[in-house]
């Protein structure tokens, strides 16, 4: 909503599908089946920009089948397998995004992090940003490694685990 984009999700779970609509998506589709088919039922313009912040290296040729030529696809994370070139015909710039970038590597606009940072934190504090925690298993101990670890590796987790403390 402060972009003025329509966000379409994806997620396979009903609770899950609930709670990226939550989260402020306008539809959802699931990424475990064809989406360019989901995204044609939508009616919704011709995908011009993609977030793919997880699982990208399952996903990314499919992607590249749904987006509109000359469109921009971001990635957060390291895909075992990531081929480029499907990317190229439509000519889809494509954009890695690395938190410590500016930071691991000094660059002159470093303190632009800070400057984001500090515009998310507002945003969170007047409630127009909600935070992607989902579940806080408690203190750092071995059961409770143990537990967050099983959920992440069951691929039924969604948003933020968090432990804190010892």
């Amino acid at each position: 909503r402060l972009t003025g984009l329509s966000v379409v999700a994806t997620a396979t779970r009903p609770e899950s599908q609930k709670w990226c609509l939550g989260l402020g998506a306008h539809a959802v589709i699931d990424h475990l089946k064809p989406m360019k088919e989901q995204i044609e039922r939508l009616k919704v313009p011709p995908v011009a920009m993609v977030a793919s912040l997880t699982f990208t290296d399952q996903h990314y040729k499919a992607i590249a089948d749904l987006m509109a030529p000359q469109g921009k696809f971001g990635l957060i994370d390291d895909p075992a397998e990531f081929n480029v070139s499907v990317f190229k015909g439509k000519a889809i710039s494509v954009h890695w995004e690395s938190m410590f970038t500016r930071s691991s590597f000094q660059t002159p606009d470093m303190i632009g992090q800070h400057h984001l940072l500090n515009d998310v934190a507002d945003l969170l504090d007047k409630g127009v940003l909600r935070t992607t925690l989902d579940q806080a298993f408690g203190t750092i101990n071995a059961a409770n490694l143990k537990r967050a670890h099983a959920l992440l590796e069951s691929g039924k987790s969604r948003g933020k685990i968090v432990l804190e403390g010892w």
